[in-house]
This record gives C-alpha cells, sequence and structure tokens, in this order.
C-alpha cells in the first residue's frame, strides 16, 4: 500500500488565521491543499476559484490538489494554470468526455484525478486508467461541508483498490473526500486509502492544527 498524503481541505481554514495556517501546514511537511471548486451546476453551490488556487501558489510552496466540481471540466482547465506535480481531479459524471478533461490535466503538466461520486460505479474507470494518477472516491455526496459519511463508501474504498491492484496498477492513489474524522481516516487507510482530504471532522476541529496532524498520522500507523 502506498504512504499515506495528508491534504487538508482549505474550504474549512480560518482565514484570520490563514498566512499563519499555511506556514505550520509547511513546517509540519503537509503534502498537499485540497482546494474545492464548485460552479452552482454541477453541484448546488458556490466555492474557491482560479484567483484563490494563484493565491495560494504564492503563499505557500506545498502543491496544490484541485478538486472541480464543475460542468464541462475539459474546457476550463487551462483557466486553473495548472503547475506541475499538482493533482487535479475532473468528475466522471460531469463531463462526456472524460478522456479529453484528464488529457488536458496531464497537457497542463498536472496529475489527473478520476472523482466518483458515492452511487457512480467503479467500472467508469475501465477505459481510463492509463490516463490517470489517481481516484478520488467521494465518501459523502458533493457540495457542502460537513455531512455524514456513507457507510456503504468505506467498502467502495477496499473494491477500488482490489480493483487498480488486480489490473496492475498498484501505483494509482485512491484518494477520499469526505467527513474523513479520526475514527473514519483509520478506516478508510485499512480499506485501502492513501490521499486524504481532511477538513472540519479532523485538522480543523478545535485550535490544535499541529495536534490534530499528528493524530490523523498516529492513526494511519495504527
Amino acid at each position: 500500500m502506498l504512504s499515506p498524503l495528508l491534504s487538508p481541505s482549505m474550504m474549512c481554514v480560518d482565514y484570520a488565521r490563514f498566512t499563519e495556517t499555511l506556514a505550520l501546514f509547511a513546517d509540519l511537511g503537509v503534502e498537499y491543499l485540497h482546494v474545492d471548486v464548485m460552479d452552482g451546476v454541477f453541484v448546488k453551490n458556490y466555492t474557491l476559484g482560479t484567483d484563490f488556487c494563484r493565491q495560494l501558489r504564492r503563499l505557500s510552496p506545498i502543491p496544490l490538489d484541485i478538486h472541480l466540481m464543475i460542468t464541462e471540466p475539459e474546457w476550463k482547465i487551462a483557466w486553473f494554470d495548472v503547475q506541475p506535480g499538482e493533482f487535479v481531479s475532473v468528475h466522471a459524471e460531469a463531463t462526456d468526455h472524460l478522456e479529453r478533461a484528464l488529457a488536458a490535466i496531464r497537457q497542463a503538466g498536472g496529475r489527473p484525478m478520476a472523482a466518483l461520486n458515492p452511487a457512480t460505479p467503479l467500472c467508469a474507470l475501465d477505459y481510463i486508467l492509463d490516463d490517470i494518477d489517481a481516484v478520488l472516491l467521494m465518501t459523502v455526496n458533493p457540495g457542502f461541508a460537513g455531512q455524514r459519511l456513507i457507510p456503504a463508501t468505506i467498502g467502495k474504498i477496499a473494491d477500488c483498490r482490489r480493483y487498480l491492484d488486480e489490473r496492475g496498477r498498484p501505483d494509482i492513489r485512491i484518494e477520499v473526500d469526505g467527513n474523513v474524522s479520526f475514527e473514519n481516516a483509520r478506516r478508510m487507510r485499512a480499506a485501502g486509502a492513501d490521499l486524504f482530504v481532511c477538513g472540519s471532522s479532523s485538522v480543523f476541529s478545535g485550535d490544535d492544527l499541529a495536534g490534530n496532524i499528528r493524530k490523523l498520522r498516529e492513526g494511519w500507523n495504527a
């Protein structure tokens, strides 16, 4: 199993402590910064956008993990000025041209990731395994923070890890997003996840960000 990586959700940051938080994340070796981009169409919410991504890159050396919850992402990848090493995820449900969207990310220098909603079957990945570096499994329905884990998604993580390994792709990471609490993170890790989007139920629960990150990592290694 690949080593676990942390991707705190920038949607949950206390903006009064924004630069302080970014500096702390860098000091603690946080691997990615997760940026949720919602267009009000694919999901009924608006969140972070292109200018936010540019400012993050200016303020922090940590690479971005951009989650595009937007329609027809294949035509919009260039808007985000994707940098080498950044993950960019596009939803299989948001486009009729998933391969084109993934190819646009790769051409821009990013690491393509296919995102699947909780009820979307793994067979959506059948013909794109050569086009992706990771799979993002939503463990809640996308669009809003603070939701409860959908229990069936723990089994889906295990099924996805088995699906990838059986096809000779142990190198493809599995990212999880949605109610990644301390306890759920341990269960997700045991099921095969290795990239964790952590928000209000773990990293940003309370004021002790360093302690929360330490607790998460200890749980993965238990």
